[in-house]
């Protein structure tokens, strides 16, 4: 990863609305942990050699797109990961979980919102694209989006609050039940 990323030693307060600079500040706190991570961090290392600086500003532009509906981002998300070989579901599901903790550290919940339903979206696209139709997309992971879907429109549908959301206060990773895999504490 490039050595002019900066990254902030505390964490700031939740922004209440996304925008260019602050989605700037999430890819790069996002992406220095996904290099930091043991499972994700020689992957993207690999694919991104000599390349991080100008990944994050095509990230930046692409969530920029998707959350401020500015449309300057040019690619195809599908085409773009085909070539990733020895991708499994269990980097789906750890990038999902560092993606969402990491929107949940930065956001207030229903600018957060914005965020992690497209990612569940993409991940989902992705991750049936990767592995097949016959694929099954972990229930807790469609689960998350339903909810996340009733959320942003307002629309509590049953009895489901925001509460049915998992209790991240204390900043513990995301449990097995919402990412797929093993929370051992760490």
């Amino acid at each position: 990863m490039s050595k002019d990323l900066a990254v902030q030693s505390s964490s700031p307060a939740p922004a209440s609305q996304p925008s260019e600079a602050n989605i700037r500040e999430l890819v790069d706190a996002f992406y220095k942990r996904v290099d930091d991570d043991p499972l994700l961090g020689p992957i993207f290392s690999s694919e991104l050699s000599g390349r991080w600086d100008a990944h994050l500003a095509k990230m930046t532009t692409f969530w920029s797109s998707l959350v401020l509906g500015t449309k300057d981002y040019r690619g195809n998300v599908q085409e773009a990961h085909r070539p990733l070989g020895n991708i499994e579901p269990q980097h789906f599901a750890r990038w999902l979980s560092l993606f969402l903790d990491t929107v949940q550290n930065r956001y207030e919940p229903a600018a957060a919102v914005q965020f992690m339903e497209p990612a569940l979206r993409i991940a989902q696209s992705l991750q049936l694209s990767k592995f097949g139709w016959d694929y099954r997309i972990p229930d807790t992971q469609l689960a998350l989006l339903a909810s996340l879907k009733r959320l942003r429109r307002g629309e509590p549908a049953g009895h489901e609050t925001e509460a049915d959301l998992p209790d991240r206060s204390s900043g513990a990773p995301f449990p097995v039940n919402v990412t797929g895999v093993e929370n051992n504490g760490s």
